[in-house]
Order: C-alpha cells, then sequence, then structure tokens
C-alpha cells in the first residue's frame, strides 16, 4: 500500500479559471484607475471654472464699488458746490440788506403781498 499523500496538482481547468481570474482582476484594476483619472481631470476642470467665476465676480464687484466710489464723491463735490453757492447767496442777501434796509424791507412786502395773491386761488 502506498501511505504518500498525493500531490495535488492543478488541473489544466484550474490554470485557466485561475488565468481568467487574474485577467479580472487586471481589468478590474485598469477600470478603477481609468475612472479616478477622469474623476480627477474633470475635478481640476471644475475647480479651475470656479477659480475663473470666482475671479470674474471678484473683479466685477471691485468695478461695481469703484463706481459706486465716484458717484458718492460727485455727489459729495455737488452738495458742496450747492451749499457754497447758497452760502454765497445767503451773504448776498445780508449785505444787501444792511446796505439798503428800507429796498429789502418793501421787497419782502411785495414779495409777501403777492405769494399770499397766488395761495389764495
Amino acid at each position: 500500500m502506498n501511505n504518500q499523500v498525493p500531490e495535488n496538482p492543478v488541473s489544466p481547468a484550474g490554470n485557466r479559471i485561475d488565468e481568467k481570474a487574474e485577467r479580472v482582476k487586471q481589468a478590474t484594476s485598469n477600470a478603477v484607475s481609468a475612472t479616478k483619472e477622469a474623476v480627477d481631470r474633470t475635478a481640476d476642470r471644475v475647480e479651475e471654472g470656479l477659480h475663473r467665476a470666482t475671479d470674474k465676480a471678484a473683479a466685477a464687484a471691485n468695478r461695481a464699488s469703484d463706481k459706486a466710489t465716484e458717484a458718492a464723491e460727485r455727489g459729495r463735490e455737488a452738495c458742496d458746490a450747492t451749499m457754497d453757492a447758497a452760502d454765497a447767496w445767503l451773504e448776498q442777501a445780508r449785505n444787501y440788506v444792511r446796505e439798503k434796509p428800507a429796498q429789502a424791507v418793501l421787497m419782502a412786502l411785495g414779495a409777501g403781498w403777492l405769494l399770499g395773491r397766488i395761495l389764495r386761488r
């Protein structure tokens, strides 16, 4: 009697199964790697697009802020000019009243009478 344990020789069918399993594993690894690369490329493109959009939005906001600042400055200048003109007119009126008080009173009476007539209608 032969008490030796027979070696477990791999059958030709087993070899084919192992080879096919290895090919499937390799194909799966390749597919996962290709998918990962595609996702990475897409993520990079999306990130670049978001950066460009953010830069454009920031530039537009800066331009709008600059224009608002310019408009506010022009408004202040116009207000200052109007106040200066009003101060000058008021000073002229004061000087006229000091120089010609009787005429100023008569003009004020006439203006009051005319305004009263207009408002009664």
